[in-house]
């Protein structure tokens, strides 16, 4: 009498078995290939200091505003968008550049480019204050801006006299140091410029420390608590 099939033996392994094996491996190779779920483009990180460690040119108050509403609500509000969009599958700075200057893609560009902004931000200060930068960036400010005090005073004029809302950059194009400020949301990343270092120059960044005081902050910030380490890091390594 003949066995049933699913007993029959091929080189001494029964054909069921066989069978199972082979689907194992195939499951275990396409879930192996299939490519992993896409998060959010945008995630809010946290700060690398504590709240209070800005203090006082930063309060705590200000900072749990900032950080904590301001740049929260551009995360979330950008990546809702971005999901909507035909941009879902690009990196974030691919959207700010595919967007910028587009009137149908104002709230994507906006949202996007602030988060990014905010993100870039904080990176650029520390509590510790470095005072101020050595080595390469050093010998690129002597050559640009005639040394500390010319570029100090030059970021500063750009950054007290920009009107309204926006930020005031250190950005290096083709490794020349240019001083910019951008209006509202407006980003270098987007302009084919490498950002160096930025100080957010919406109200929200100094109203409660400092009222109408620009100047004040900004030069507590430049003087007090810029990041230059970094500064000088992004530079070797643009």
């Amino acid at each position: 009498m003949q066995k049933p099939l699913s007993c029959r033996r091929q080189g001494g392994i029964p054909l069921a078995r066989a069978f199972a094996v082979f689907l194992a491996a195939f499951l275990l190779l396409f879930w192996g290939c299939a490519p992993e779920p896409k998060g959010p483009a945008l995630t809010l990180a946290p700060l690398p200091y504590a709240m209070d460690a800005l203090a006082p040119v930063m309060s705590a108050q200000t900072l749990e505003l900032h950080y904590g509403k301001h740049h929260a609500g551009y995360v979330t509000k950008a990546n809702a968008l971005i999901e909507k969009s035909r941009f879902k599958q690009k990196s974030v700075e691919e959207i700010l550049v595919a967007t910028r200057g587009k009137k149908k893609h104002e709230a994507l560009f906006n949202n996007t480019a602030q988060a990014w902004n905010h993100a870039f931000f904080w990176g650029c200060l520390t509590p510790r204050g470095d005072a101020r930068p050595t080595g390469l960036l050093a010998g690129a400010i002597n050559k640009e801006f005639g040394g500390w005090k010319g570029f100090r005073a030059a970021f500063i004029d750009a950054a007290t006299t920009q009107f309204g809302s926006g930020w005031v950059w250190l950005v290096s194009e083709d490794t020349k140091l240019r001083i910019i400020t951008s209006a509202n949301a407006d980003t270098p990343i987007a302009q084919g410029l490498t950002p160096l270092f930025t100080i957010d120059l919406w109200e929200h960044a100094y109203y409660l420390d400092f009222h109408n005081k620009r100047k004040a902050y900004v030069e507590g910030l430049f003087d007090g608590l810029a990041n230059w380490k970094a500064v000088e890091e992004r530079y070797q390594h643009h």
